[in-house]
């Protein structure tokens, strides 16, 4: 009978060994991807039930309004996630540039009176039967995808510095300037992130990337200044008790709505905040609402939620083998963490409001969608992993990948992935791809004394011999001359006398 002392050591020995064999599994990156895309999308559905429901019957006369819209978007997005787990990667890298200007193109329609509608302060929404899209957040993918297609591009070509920065650069200071004019302040700073994060994640140098952060953060606070509303969040950030009625007043329910919580909350759908005390409560400051009602357990879990999302996407960036995955995985996923701790750091008061939402936990019907299809093409990458390549092929693909007929991905290849970037170069410029032995031409240039050029250089290129034979011993060539040439004769099926040997056993006995 073992003693308790042992019991115990092996109890805190087997939570450890079982978690490193589970994440030892060839999927297990996907199964992360897809519960943590599941856990947060269910967990924002019931906090934006619980958060609008009283706003919502005051306007409609309907609890239920807001946490309708959200469960469409939801079905939408979930739609969206299962159509980027099945795309192609060679799909995607073909189709981001057009899909990039189809993007920037609504940008400059959103501004339009009358086809554009202003909606929170902002000129950024087509309103199409009574639900709102927001082409930013459709923009914000199309540039990481586009931006990591041409920045994998060029690296592969071992492009210079200008050769990393142009056009990726002058497209984004475009897409920052339509945002700037609806005015949408938060969704640039979004944008600057997944610009800084291709550039970091394509290897630009140090010292041009802390003169471009330095640039965008210098052009980021002229802007926050410019405005009248942004420059009253700048000083009551630095002043939180200097407007505590005026622009600091929701800075300061939020964190009211904290305090109440404690440490295990007062209970699903028991805020106090949402009664018309917080405003935005379902939106930019549902994080309040969940400190509230779920308390800090809450908060705790869903910080871990998204960090285990980050773990993921950095796991996955350094497993698949293909530059485009690495640098749009790594993207995406900075994308996240960054939009996530900037929602969290405003509502507890370390960051000035931007008005940045909580992925897949805010209220909003476009951002809910287009992070699911971020999330999406996570696990579509994730499943490239070499050991998930191996495991899907030798049909071991999960109850996941049978109920929904995933397709098995293919092994990574050097020339499929120059083919793809060759099909979706766009408005890169062209592209050399670097020559290879099969875009050779077979006849080489005659040299002066009419063999080719490679033969007159390298005389042993115009007959190669077998690996095998080049791998034969030395002792092989040491043989007597007749007894290679009885090996040669045999091999071409000649029979030949092989000479008498007076060195013979046969000879000697004779004698």
């Amino acid at each position: 009978m073992s003693s308790p002392k042992a019991s115990r050591s092996r109890w805190s020995v087997r939570p450890p060994r079982a978690v490193d064999t589970w994440m030892d599994r060839p999927l297990a990156s996907f199964h992360l991807v897809v519960t943590v895309a599941a856990m947060l999308t269910t967990l924002g559905v019931v906090m934006v039930l619980s958060a609008s429901s009283v706003e919502a019957y005051a306007e409609d006369g309907s609890a239920y309004t807001m946490f309708t819209r959200q469960v469409i978007f939801a079905v939408v997005g979930v739609v969206a996630f299962v159509v980027a787990l099945r795309l192609p990667i060679r799909v995607i890298r073909a189709w981001s540039f057009p899909l990039f200007v189809i993007s920037v193109v609504l940008l400059v329609l959103v501004l339009i009176p009358g086809i554009g509608t202003v909606a929170q302060g902002t000129r950024g929404w087509f309103m199409i039967g009574g639900v709102g899209l927001q082409p930013s957040e459709i923009a914000k993918v199309t540039f990481a995808v586009w931006g990591a297609h041409l920045l994998a591009s060029r690296r592969a070509e071992r492009a210079d510095l200008k050769g990393l920065l142009i056009p990726l650069v002058p497209a984004a200071m475009v897409i920052f300037a339509l945002i700037v004019l609806q005015p949408d302040l938060g969704t640039t700073v979004a944008l600057g992130i997944i610009l800084m994060a291709l550039l970091w994640f394509a290897g630009l140098p140090l010292k041009w990337f802390v003169s471009i952060v330095g640039g965008l953060a210098v052009a980021g606070g002229v802007l926050a200044m410019t405005a009248g509303y942004r420059s009253a969040r700048i000083a009551q950030w630095l002043d939180p008790g200097s407007d505590p009625q005026g622009a600091g007043y929701q800075s300061r329910q939020a964190l009211y709505s904290l305090a109440d919580g404690g440490v295990f909350g007062l209970g699903l759908g028991q805020s106090r905040a949402k009664w018309s005390y917080l405003p935005n409560a379902h939106n930019d400051f549902i994080f309040a609402i969940i400190g509230e009602e779920l308390g800090l357990v809450g908060c705790v879990a869903v910080i871990g939620l998204f960090g285990l999302l980050v773990f993921t996407g950095l796991r996955i960036a350094a497993r698949v083998p293909d530059p485009f995955m690495k640098i749009l995985v790594a993207t995406f996923t900075v994308w996240i963490l960054a939009q996530a701790a900037i929602n969290i750091g405003y509502v507890i008061g370390l960051l000035p409001v931007t008005g940045l939402q909580l992925p897949l936990v805010s209220a909003g019907g476009t951002s809910t969608a287009i992070t699911l299809l971020v999330l999406g093409l996570l696990a579509n990458i994730s499943r490239h992993e070499p050991e998930a390549v191996a495991a899907l092929a030798s049909g071991h693909d999960g109850k996941v990948g049978r109920l929904l007929r995933l397709p098995v991905p293919q092994p990574y290849s050097p020339v499929e992935a120059q083919r793809a970037r060759l099909q979706g170069r766009g408005a890169a410029g062209p592209v050399r791809a670097p020559a290879r032995a099969a875009d050779r031409p077979r006849t080489a240039p005659r040299g002066a004394a009419g063999q080719p050029r490679a033969t007159a250089q390298h005389p042993r290129a115009a007959a190669p011999q077998p690996r095998a034979a080049a791998a034969q011993p030395r002792a092989a060539a040491a043989q007597p001359r007749g007894a290679r040439r009885a090996q040669s004769d045999a091999a071409s099926g000649r029979r030949t006398a092989v000479p008498h040997d007076p060195r013979s056993p046969e000879r000697r006995r004779r004698r």
